[in-house]
């Protein structure tokens, strides 16, 4: 934005002039923010995420998936036929959910997803319903190939191929070891499975395979930051980077990408969140 300044100049004649000096204006005012929960685990990770910003000021929701209300070993115990609902639920469904919950806030909020909410999260910012988001170690939306050897064995059994969509997927104990916690001690990774681990939808994650995940990479947007981890297996920050690389970069929106070593796909709870959530909130205060 430009601002008119008027000034006089007086010699024998007065000259009236125009200068336009530049004003700094800040992009991201919101105080609301959604969080998105991604695949395979409890939205209740969110809990000290949400502790935090909201002693910051801001209002929290950090909605559960469709058919995922309640606590992980109650939702174990429906695997893997005791839940249809969540065995058939859609992407474009759960995306849905999420565009509610948006628009359910007081003011366009800020959407922060994780995973394959951090996928969705990009969408609900390109379909311009969000002012800003950020994606922490996102699963690729369509047009990102994720080629990864990683990313296959981590998360490709959630595909469900050869097997009934009317079941549930539940990742087992050794697959989190790989996907989310490697590099953890085995007592913290035990803990971190029965305190988060709970079924997903196979039509779901086969949904990130279609339209369903689409973006246009060259739309404006609000602002967007994507950040990785140097040892995230199954969304490697090879992949995210190409995330960030796909976004046009001619049409004046802001895209920006962090990456932050030894952080593997647990980063939501790993004992470094706080400075993850911190550099988040200092990157949303000068937008």
């Amino acid at each position: 934005m430009l601002t008119q300044v008027k000034y006089l100049v007086s010699f024998k004649l007065p000259i009236l002039a125009l200068i336009q000096i530049p004003t700094i204006m800040k992009s991201i005012s919101s105080r609301c923010i959604v969080f998105i929960t991604g695949a395979f685990v409890t939205h209740q990770g969110w809990d000290p995420w949400r502790t935090f910003f909201e002693s910051k000021g801001y209002k929290t929701s950090a909605p559960p998936w469709p058919f995922k209300e309640g606590e992980p070993l109650e939702l174990r115990a429906k695997h893997p036929a005791g839940n249809p609902g969540l065995a058939s639920l859609t992407l474009s469904e759960l995306i849905d959910s999420y565009i509610d919950a948006v628009k359910s806030m007081p003011e366009k909020p800020i959407v922060i997803g994780h995973s394959l909410g951090g996928m969705i999260a990009q969408i609900i910012l390109n379909r311009g319903l969000a002012e800003a988001a950020v994606a922490i170690h996102p699963a690729p939306p369509l047009g990102i190939v994720p080629y990864e050897f990683s990313f296959l064995r981590g998360g490709g059994k959630s595909l469900g191929l050869f097997t009934s969509i009317r079941k549930t997927y539940l990742m087992s104990f050794s697959d989190f070891q790989y996907a989310f916690v490697n590099g953890m001690d085995l007592e913290k990774q035990k803990v971190a499975y029965e305190e988060n681990a709970i079924p997903e939808s196979k039509t779901v994650t086969r949904g990130g395979l279609t339209k369903q995940a689409a973006i246009d990479w060259s739309k404006p947007h609000g602002p967007l930051l994507i950040t990785s981890g140097s040892e995230d297996t199954i969304i490697p920050a090879s992949m995210n980077r190409r995330n960030f690389k796909k976004y046009s970069r001619n049409n004046g929106s802001i895209t920006e990408y962090k990456e932050f070593p030894g952080r593997n796909h647990y980063v939501l709870g790993q004992p470094t969140w706080i400075e993850d959530a911190e550099y988040i909130l200092d990157w949303i205060a000068k937008t």
